[in-house]
């Protein structure tokens, strides 16, 4: 199977309109949680999130192209704008049909003055006269206009995968798009997300799920507090990240700067609950020992994690659980960090955020913290990162992502340079692991089969 490169990173998130600014935010421990300005929230039992600041629309295009497009797709079409162009000079030579577009997007809601209005115009009629509103509305809300701008931006008329696993979503769209390119299928894929969950209609959901923190609207910044004692909940969030997956030798041979490589990926379910999460760590193990399994890494390989760690007391406990399954006595030796609580929960686009954190952590040698880490939970006893971040070598870095519904999502990346011989763990090793794990003799026959 081809290897796979990737040569282009673009995003716009809480921390920045850009891959460099967030992935400084994450470096330096900044919060982009700050009070709702989207709507009016004053009545809303939660009043913070976070949100994209000063971005400008014309960044993702032309007026023509941005007529139709949502707040979130506007941000996936700057941010896959900026990945191409990040990925250098040439791309635009490979055939178009070799060039294809996975991504997670978000489903549009209306709002509140639309319902209003819908409301009043119900009341008047006999029913006859229906609500009308703009044809370009119904665009607007549909999921995949946005996933097609992000294609069309790449002139990508191969395969377009659209996707649709909310929390886990980006890590499915990058998973899928690197299938694509190891099968020989694509030599170039557009992949990420993008999401805006900061509307009224979700702000209140999530609320009255009680899935979302409601204890920090006075100081919005120390409301997401993965792993920390006192975490109640996640904090909402917005943005987009897409990323350029590239054939190795095609990368290489048009003279790309490799960002690093993808090497394993991992998808399973938990057939457990809708929003709960195993204790025990459930479908994430598979996923992240099929991820780990398929790269070739020996548990002692990965030396960071871009957890999922949402702030819920039951994920992340479940998360933690997972990861000493996985990686056995090396969990403790390993750094792992959770980006969202300085940008707090991008959903659909939140595997992409992980991935900025685990390339800056590859290319300079610099963990992210897990912020507002106050007051360690001492059930959970992995080494999280608090609060600052910490100088280490990372050869290789796995991002994990775990969603509503159950599914999870975890793949591998290391550093360009490194070779097998070099980011491999000594067999030694692997096997120390894999009998503290319990990992089944056949696990990791299970890709080839």
């Amino acid at each position: 199977m081809r290897r796979v490169a990737i040569t282009g990173v673009g995003a716009v998130t809480p921390l920045g309109n850009n891959a460099k600014d967030t992935w400084r935010g994450l470096a330096e421990g900044r919060s982009g949680v700050s009070r709702l300005e989207t709507f009016d929230a004053s009545a809303f039992p939660v009043r913070i999130a976070g949100q994209v600041k000063g971005f400008d629309p014309a960044s993702a295009g032309s007026a023509r192209q941005r007529r139709h497009l949502s707040r979130a797709a506007l941000f996936a079409l700057a941010a896959a704008r900026e990945a191409l162009a990040d990925s250098g000079g040439g791309w635009q030579d490979l055939d178009p049909y070799e060039r294809g577009a996975a991504v997670a997007g978000t489903v549009g809601r209306p709002g509140l003055q639309e319902l209003v209005d819908m409301s009043h115009q119900l009341s008047v009629s006999d029913f006859h006269d229906l609500y009308r509103q703009a044809p370009g509305d119904v665009l607007l809300r549909n999921q995949n206009v946005g996933v097609t701008a992000v294609a069309r931006a790449g002139d990508c008329q191969g395969p377009v995968i659209s996707v649709s696993t909310a929390c886990a979503g980006a890590a499915h769209a990058i998973g899928e798009a690197y299938r694509r390119i190891q099968d020989g299928e694509c030599a170039l894929m557009l992949a990420g997300g993008f999401d805006a969950l900061t509307t009224w209609m979700d702000v209140l959901g999530f609320s009255l799920l009680g899935a979302v923190t409601d204890r920090w609207n006075d100081d919005p910044e120390r409301a997401s507090r993965p792993f920390d004692a006192e975490r109640s909940g996640f904090v909402l969030g917005e943005g987009a990240v897409i990323a350029v997956l590239e054939d190795w030798d095609s990368a290489v041979a048009r003279g790309a700067r490799v960002h690093a490589e993808l090497v394993g990926y991992g998808s399973t379910l938990n057939a457990y609950r809708i929003t709960d999460s195993p204790p025990d760590g459930g479908g994430a193990i598979s996923a992240m020992r099929d991820a780990l399994t398929e790269s070739g890494l020996g548990p002692g390989g990965v030396d960071y994690i871009a957890a999922h760690g949402t702030g819920t007391p039951g994920n992340d406990a479940s998360e933690t659980a997972a990861i000493k399954e996985v990686f056995g006595r090396h969990a403790h030796e390993l750094c792992t960090s959770s980006p969202k609580s300085m940008t707090g929960h991008l959903t659909s686009a939140a595997a992409g955020v992980n991935l900025i954190a685990a390339l800056g952590a590859i290319r300079e040698g610099l963990v992210p913290p897990t912020i507002n880490l106050d007051h360690p939970d001492p059930k959970l006893d992995l080494d999280y990162v608090p609060n600052t971040a910490v100088r280490r070598p990372v050869r290789a870095a796995m991002v994990n992502a775990f969603a509503f519904g159950g599914t999870n999502a975890c793949f591998v990346v290391r550093s360009a340079d490194a070779e097998a011989s070099d980011a491999d763990a000594s067999d030694a090793d692997a096997s120390d692991a894999e009998a503290s794990a319990g990992v089944p003799a056949d696990a990791s026959e299970r890709r080839a089969a």
